[in-house]
């Protein structure tokens, strides 16, 4: 009877290691999914949990496709001693990333290594009114410092910064093609980020200051025509916020609440 015992408990150990070793790479579209709130999933997921690619697309709606978000595929290798707590995550996506980018730590905290990721403008409209009505085009880079990031409970931490830079900006609704160019910085302090818009360059111009916490953003800034463009702009910077005077002139403000 111990020696059946020991054959059977040696049995299910090796049934065990192997559904491990062998789990599939679509085993990870749930956990993306779980981690950014339903906002992401894994497309076309090949190879294992270890070692696999796919595409990041929006979580899909009832019988609606993965659709991706970012060009290429992201290339994965995860170490096998994240069962034992241990993350050591390397991600690898030549389209869109300018760097493969390493997580390393527990499973509860775990640092993230500078790197920046192309993103579609188009990809904004989702965000809502106005963005949505607007329809933005142009190109967008997001970069990163180290960053060390923390879970509490169900929600992330983060220390670092993000710079986010938005060239070419245009609008289906301006005659004026480009717009300009943006940079956003965002101060990660825990479940807060402090938020600096400014332009860079050109016709439109925009600025302000605010807040994201915890998904919830504040901001306060405002929009305005560079001299000489303020008829050309005048319907798109309308769509934008409400009028009113600064000094000599009307600037549109910016504010979300």
């Amino acid at each position: 009877m111990r020696r059946f015992l020991i054959w059977l408990l040696a049995g299910i150990a090796t049934v065990l290691l192997t559904l491990i070793a062998f789990c599939p790479a679509a085993w990870m579209a749930p956990i993306v999914e779980s981690q950014t709130g339903g906002r992401l999933t894994l497309g076309d997921a090949q190879g294992t949990l270890w070692r696999g690619s796919a595409f990041i697309g929006g979580a899909p709606s009832g019988a609606d496709p993965v659709t991706p978000l970012l060009p290429g595929r992201f290339a994965w290798r995860l170490s096998p001693m994240v069962v034992l707590g241990q993350v050591d995550l390397h991600l690898e996506n030549p389209a869109a990333l300018s760097q493969p980018v390493t997580l390393a730590g527990s499973w509860y905290q775990w640092q993230v290594s500078p790197s920046s990721v192309r993103l579609p403008a188009e990809r904004l409209a989702g965000l809502g009114a106005p963005l949505n009505t607007i329809q933005p085009s142009g190109e967008m880079l997001l970069s990163w410092t180290p960053l060390q990031v923390a879970r509490q409970g169900s929600a992330l931490e983060v220390s670092g910064s993000m710079t986010l830079l938005m060239n070419d900006i245009a609008s289906r609704l301006s005659p004026i093609k480009p717009l300009g160019n943006y940079q956003l910085i965002m101060d990660w302090r825990g479940r807060q980020a402090q938020l600096a818009l400014k332009t860079l360059r050109g016709p439109m111009l925009l600025s302000g200051n605010g807040t994201l916490t915890n998904g919830h953003l504040q901001f306060s800034g405002k929009a305005e025509a560079e001299a000489g463009q303020e008829e050309r702009l005048a319907n798109l910077l309308n769509l934008l916020g409400q009028r009113r005077r600064e000094g000599d002139k009307n600037v549109i403000a910016l504010e979300f609440k």
